[in-house]
């Protein structure tokens, strides 16, 4: 079973490990990209993670922590972009939820999320994220 459902997600954060979630695609036709988070414990809490990466991934690669950082503007790589760092208890999950959209059924084990990046590809990388 790939995803966790919120107890398993929060006993994994307990444990000390991360869990991630794939959101989708993002980006434009000429410069695809794809958007994950990322929950990891810190010595004070959880911390939340957006990261954006270019979709150069495929079939025979789907590992979400192997893509390449979106460049900044400033010409760096963009390695993720805290969203916040939140106590103990369900808070790191729904900040997840409230600022990003994550779903709280389908949480991921570290490494795992790229699975559902995999299904994205297969799919012919749908539109995931409608224009608002």
């Amino acid at each position: 079973m790939r995803h966790l459902i919120e107890t398993f997600a929060l006993e994994a954060l307990r444990r000390g490990r991360s869990v991630e979630q794939f959101l989708g695609g993002a980006g434009t036709v000429e410069s695809p990209e794809v958007r994950w988070v990322e929950i990891r414990p810190v010595p004070h809490g959880f911390v939340v993670v957006l990261h954006e990466d270019e979709d150069i991934g495929g079939e025979d690669f789907c590992d979400l922590h192997g893509l390449r950082g979106v460049e900044r503007e400033d010409g760096q790589q963009n390695f993720g972009h805290e969203i916040g760092v939140v106590g103990a208890g369900t808070e790191p999950l729904h900040l997840a939820a409230q600022e990003l959209g994550a779903d709280p059924d389908r949480w991921c084990s570290q490494g795992v999320a790229g699975g559902d990046y995999l299904d994205y590809v297969r799919a012919g990388r749908p539109d995931l994220h409608p224009a608002e």
